[in-house]
């Protein structure tokens, strides 16, 4: 696999007042890293952390954000590759299974 496949977490420091007890958008951000890192070894991605109260860089990005401050989707929002995989209290087994359909598979 050469491609590098696109993971974005969308959030903000607020905890999302929908998600009662779920982690923060950034603790979020951090523990998938890890968890993809950890089952995926040596696989290419990258993952970006975007803030839905700054500016984003793309248009992509600034439409998702704006949807979501429009409460249109919950945050933390996960995508793969452009798909929304989790809104939030994100769960791994809908990461994992976008992930796995772009081709990776699990570090023996």
């Amino acid at each position: 696999m050469e491609k590098k496949i696109s993971v974005e977490v969308y959030g903000t420091d607020v905890i999302c007042a929908s998600c009662v007890n779920a982690p923060s958008s950034v603790d979020t951000y951090e523990w998938l890293e890890a968890a993809i890192s950890r089952k995926y070894k040596g696989q290419p991605f990258s993952i970006t952390y975007i803030d839905i109260e700054k500016q984003a860089l793309l248009d992509h990005q600034k439409s998702y954000a704006q949807r979501i401050l429009e409460d249109e989707f919950f945050y933390p929002l996960v995508l793969v590759e452009g798909e929304v995989v989790g809104e939030g209290y994100i769960q791994l087994k809908p990461v994992y299974r976008e992930l796995e359909k772009h081709g990776f598979s699990e570090a023996k």
